[in-house]
């Protein structure tokens, strides 16, 4: 089955050139561009991707507002966030958002590819660079009281380490279950007993301050 893309961007190089990178390949299929979030949101809406890559700054609407508004109607379309910006305001504003990833438009067309195929399984998607950069701004997030208990006192089970890591590395809910041979009920207990521990409840963050935490 071929993974299904829309691609927004307002320079029609870029989205013109993704598109025929990515139909070369023979799981891919990109559905149609836009040039703005709005005609973005409505083509989703209409054609329903598995894969939205989408720049940042775009005129009419952006796409961190475009992020908002697919997941205010709970769109199932898995969100890249494709831009030149390696800043962390935009990389907090649009994970915050509900965007699956945060990629730089400089990195190999191979790398991307990979990534799609990453997302599409639903799995955390950025490079390293903006990794340290979310890192950098969970100062922001975490109070440094939260952050201290969460570094310095909290211990994990034996059990929860193996479910944190896999947490930190994208897996889902179902994943880890299927994985450790586990109810889903008792992944959620798990799931929960370590947002405790760590003074955090989204799912994005809590991924992110694992991967620190564990050095992967």
């Amino acid at each position: 089955m071929k993974i299904k893309i829309i691609i927004a961007d307002d320079q029609a190089l870029i989205r013109d050139g993704l598109k025929t990178v990515l139909n070369l390949e023979e799981d891919l299929e990109v559905l149609a561009t836009a040039e703005n979030g709005k005609e973005a949101f409505e083509l989703t809406q209409t054609l329903a991707p598995d894969i939205l890559l989408l720049d940042v700054r775009m005129p009419v609407m952006d796409g961190v507002e475009c992020v908002r508004k697919l997941k205010s109607i709970h769109s199932t379309a898995k969100v890249i966030m494709l831009t030149t910006f390696n800043d962390d305001e935009y990389i907090l504003n649009a994970i915050a958002a509900g965007a699956k990833g945060y990629l730089l438009k400089d990195m190999e067309i191979a790398e991307l590819i990979d990534e799609i195929h990453n997302a599409a399984a639903d799995k955390l998607v950025m490079p390293s660079s903006v990794v340290t950069k979310l890192a950098e701004g969970l100062s922001k997030v975490v109070d440094e009281k939260n952050k201290c208990r969460a570094i310095e006192k909290f211990t994990f089970s034996d059990r929860e380490k193996e479910i944190a890591k896999m947490m930190a590395q994208g897996f889902n809910n179902k994943q880890i279950a299927a994985v450790l041979f586990l109810s889903d009920g008792t992944v959620r207990n798990y799931i929960s007993s370590i947002y405790d521990k760590i003074g955090l409840s989204d799912r994005t963050q809590a991924a992110l301050f694992l991967r620190e935490f564990f050095n992967l």
